[in-house]
């Protein structure tokens, strides 16, 4: 018999607030994170601004030790999994430590180490680097060290899926409790790919914009980066209920694709499969859904293909859907960036509260579906979807109800 999996803790950071409370302030406010970057070299840029995390000092809160194995991605992660599983008010001892493990998406790594040990060695001529080197900026450090710090002994592993990475996780989380697997699984993503070499590759695929993210708008003209985390605690629901946990929703079903078709452009119908999909397996009718939370880049390729296949799932209840791109406000966060929008979605479902797709001006014909602009909308949510469409044309959907 499968399990009903909820989520009972919660902790983020990211250009909008250094916790959840702070970053739901923000979305409900439709306040923007992205401003100019402060990173090295940005002179030699041509795209100079980004979601950037600010006032974050990692010294105050890390010591000398963890601070020699720790890159910015791993940081975001700990911070973020510290305020969840507070939240949540678990500790994992005995069988439960046994049991419950952490699967969070990433897709650089530890890309300010990268590129800061690119320029030890080719710019200042150094011949030796940092004997962590390699365990600091592997994919998996941040879900080695979560493990590590709370005892999680369980299946414990992570994603790389480029923009799907966060939801992909989530995705493998969710199933791990579901079929009984695991009682909990800390679950999410991070990234951190604000660093010379991180913008200077996006630069060269064409996408980013070099004003402002304007997802769904007529006027928009790209991307824009980010960098953060989100992690959520998955827990079996009567699990939660024995110990009396505040359950903040339900994660009902999810779904993957994948297009088979282009390495960067999306397909209208590899995106409608997943949505289906996520329908599908979570046991929702179109109608039962009020809100989804775009994956919305703020790209013409995306945009228009994203509302396409919305618009084909849905059919005549399209135009009574909600809509909106939260990426406006705390940039595209790569593989993190499914984790960070996921807190859109419980604030949807457990305040009934929508996240504005900001920086709207124009309308797009060919978006013609209710985006939410500039500004948030109260309503009750009974079910949303959070949609993730991935470079390399992998999809991922995940659909949650209101408890």
């Amino acid at each position: 018999m499968k399990k009903r999996v909820v989520i009972t803790g919660a902790g983020t950071i990211n250009a909008l607030g250094h916790d959840v409370p702070s970053t739901l302030a923000a979305m409900r406010e439709g306040r923007c994170g992205i401003g100019p970057l402060d990173i090295p070299d940005v002179d030699r840029l041509s795209v100079q601004i980004g979601a950037q995390v600010k006032g974050f000092e990692a010294e105050g809160i890390f010591n000398r030790q963890q601070m020699s194995l720790y890159d910015r991605f791993t940081q975001f992660t700990l911070v973020a999994a510290r305020e969840a599983i507070a939240q949540a008010g678990l500790e994992f001892h005995g069988d439960l430590a046994a049991q419950s493990g952490v699967v969070l998406g990433n897709s650089g790594g530890g890309m300010t180490t990268l590129d800061a040990n690119y320029r030890s060695v080719y710019e200042e001529g150094k011949n030796r680097v940092h004997p962590f080197v390699v365990p600091k900026l592997m994919n998996n450090a941040a879900a080695s060290h979560v493990s590590m710090e709370f005892n999680l002994k369980g299946p414990s592993f992570t994603v790389a899926s480029a923009c799907a990475s966060s939801n992909h996780a989530m995705a493998q989380a969710f199933q791990m409790v579901q079929s009984g697997m695991s009682p909990v699984m800390i679950t999410g993503g991070s990234e951190s790919m604000l660093c010379f070499g991180g913008v200077k590759a996006w630069e060269g695929l064409r996408v980013m914009t070099k004003d402002t993210c304007r997802p769904f708008s007529a006027n928009r003209n790209g991307m824009v980066q980010g960098e953060g985390a989100g992690v959520f605690v998955f827990e079996e629901m009567e699990h939660a209920k024995r110990r009396g946990a505040e359950i903040m929703a339900e994660v009902a079903g999810f779904a993957m694709s994948s297009d088979a078709a282009d390495i960067v452009m999306p397909s209208k119908q590899g995106a409608a499969r997943a949505i289906s999909g996520a329908l599908a397996n979570a046991g929702l009718n179109p109608s039962d859904v009020c809100y989804i939370n775009a994956h919305g880049t703020g790209t013409a390729a995306n945009d228009k293909t994203e509302c396409a296949a919305v618009a084909d799932v849905f059919g005549s209840h399209a135009d009574h859907l909600m809509i909106s791109s939260t990426k406006a406000m705390h940039g595209h966060c790569i593989g993190g960036t499914g984790a960070v929008e996921l807190l859109a979605c419980i604030m949807a479902l457990r305040d009934g509260i929508i996240a504005p797709t900001i920086g709207y001006e124009e309308p797009d014909p060919e978006c013609a579906l209710d985006v939410v602009p500039n500004e948030a909308r109260e309503v009750r949510v009974d079910a949303a979807l959070s949609n993730a469409f991935a470079f390399g044309g992998l999809n991922a959907v995940l659909a949650l109800r209101r408890v």
